[in-house]
């Protein structure tokens, strides 16, 4: 099964303005999901949620294997249902004409998923778009 995932977003901000989004650990909250610390090359990193009764909880976890600012971010990523597989999110920033061109690349869920590969990759695409919908206002408002 090929189970790549992309995704091209456009953002009017610059490059480096978009990384920050991905890689501090403050602005990843206000789109994605908030982390203990900064995300940086060779470490580690978590990504907390809330549930409704206030408790926190990991929900993503991984390790940054690239980060080469502001142009090329690679991790794994690991969530409960991957049962210990870890998946690979690449994210690759291109300048354009007033703006920025983010590609995602999210790879590996068929080998943490099995047969059950086709449901989860349907469900990371639409959290993927759900995200995105957040972080272009996020970063609009930054760069205003």
């Amino acid at each position: 099964m090929n189970d790549t995932l992309v995704k091209t977003v456009f953002f009017n901000v610059p490059p480096a303005t978009v990384w920050r989004f991905l890689t501090d650990k403050d602005k990843l909250g206000t789109w994605f999901h908030p982390a203990r610390k900064d995300l940086a090359e060779g470490e580690a990193f978590e990504c907390y949620q809330t549930s409704e009764t206030g408790e926190t909880s990991r929900h993503i976890w991984g390790e940054v294997l690239t980060a080469d600012a502001p142009h090329r971010l690679v991790h794994t990523f690991e969530i409960p249902a991957f049962s210990g597989v870890a998946t690979t999110v690449e994210w690759v920033l291109e300048p354009i004409p007033s703006g920025t061109r983010l590609t995602l690349t999210h790879t590996g869920v068929a080998r943490a998923m099995g047969d059950a590969a086709l449901p989860m990759l349907m469900a990371l695409d639409a959290g993927w778009e759900e995200h995105f919908a957040l972080l272009r206002p996020a970063a609009m408002a930054q760069a205003a």
